[in-house]
């Protein structure tokens, strides 16, 4: 299932022999407690994957979004999970775009090196969901000195981050002209405020995802940490959408290969009723059909890379890629289970994991309905629909 042309061949064998370090036992037994893969981060850092979108001059290996896309989707292709440590590639991309020239010399050689973790994202509020203008957390200047108050959801990995990307109004939404204005971007060394305005509450969830909700209760953030101008961190986020979006498009499409190439193989080794139960056209055709989802879903993700990577607005690419690459790991996760009938809920075959893991792509990082609405306003010119 390899693609005909791949520039990036080296990158994947050199990824898949680490991740043969970290067999499906052990992600089993992370999920039984809900625990982080501090030993797969840890490889995966000092092999330099993860700075792999930081220029060389702060440490990094300065190679291209496809690169990044080539490793997380062989992550995901060999059983693993890359949700543990993807934040880092897209968020990243913030302080590197926007950051000032001390931020990015302070912080980017250290998240280089592993010495800090940048993993979690705080934009997402109880009350406002994907409508991210409506966010009430607010962020109070006093002297060199923020003041923040609110709540964040869906905080992955805020427990096992030193930096976290905030998201903050700054100006209330009813003095400014645009709703999309007012907002800020700032960079919170967790561990200095943890306990000191900043408390953090797991949430479990069906799949081992590190999930948090966060609370700002007057916390103080350096004014030095604000990224960019004041008031503009909205654009600063959406900015590196169109890489997240691929990103995590690239993962499903290797979530996918991995369900496909499980069920191939089950559907050939298992034999009822004296001959293969792949020979059925009930088991093959939905594998087919998956394989067929997968291989369009990889097309468009491609043609999205190659965009961004010449600097060209990839939006309509990025969008559908994520969204179609989405439903094809889970056509293929479906098509997976059905094959292995019972075993497929069996833990120690894993595809029950991997089943629950590859279902929050169709919600997350943003939802199928608003990639529609995208499509429809952005790409189709019809009226917003919201």
């Amino acid at each position: 299932m390899d693609q005909v042309t791949d520039d990036h061949a080296e990158i994947r064998e050199e990824v898949g022999k680490l991740c043969s370090r970290f067999p499906g036992e052990y992600w089993r037994k992370l999920d039984e407690v809900r625990g982080y893969p501090t030993e797969f981060v840890q490889a995966l850092t000092e092999a330099g994957w993860l700075a792999a979108l930081i220029p060389e001059e702060y440490g990094g290996s300065g190679l291209p979004l496809s690169a990044a896309a080539a490793i997380l989707e062989e992550i995901q292709r060999q059983g693993c999970n890359g949700a543990a440590c993807h934040a880092q590639m897209y968020i990243m991309g913030t302080i590197l775009r926007h950051g000032n020239d001390r931020q990015k010399a302070e912080y980017l050689p250290k998240i280089a090196s592993g010495e800090l973790r940048l993993q979690a994202f705080g934009v997402t509020e109880p009350t406002s969901g994907t409508d991210t203008t409506a966010l009430r957390t607010f962020a109070r200047k006093e002297g060199d000195k923020y003041i923040v108050n609110g709540q964040k959801i869906w905080t992955s990995r805020a427990e096992h981050s030193d930096l976290m990307l905030l998201l903050a109004r700054t100006t209330p939404r009813d003095q400014v002209e645009k709703k999309t204005e007012g907002l800020s971007t700032f960079i919170v060394d967790m561990r200095t405020v943890l306990g000191k305005g900043l408390t953090i509450r797991p949430i479990r969830t069906m799949m081992n995802h590190n999930s948090c909700e966060v609370f700002f209760d007057n916390m103080e953030v350096p004014a030095e940490n604000l990224v960019g101008v004041e008031g503009k961190g909205f654009r600063y986020i959406l900015d590196g959408m169109n890489a997240e979006r691929l990103l995590i498009a690239s993962e499903c499409i290797g979530d996918a290969k991995w369900f496909i190439e499980k069920a191939v193989n089950y559907a050939k080794e298992r034999v009822l009723f004296g001959r293969p139960i792949g020979s059925n056209q009930g088991v093959q055709f939905p594998i087919a059909k998956a394989y067929a989802q997968m291989r369009a879903a990889e097309a468009i993700v491609q043609k999205g890379l190659a965009k961004f990577e010449r600097g060209e607005n990839c939006g309509e690419e990025a969008n559908m890629g994520k969204m179609l690459a989405a439903e094809a790991s889970w056509a293929a996760g479906e098509a997976c289970v059905q094959t292995h009938g019972g075993f497929g809920f069996a833990e120690e075959y894993d595809v029950e994991r991997k089943f629950r893991e590859t279902r929050l792509y169709q919600v997350a990082p943003i939802s199928t309905n608003l990639i529609l609405s995208y499509l429809g306003q952005h790409v189709l010119g019809m009226p917003r629909s919201y």
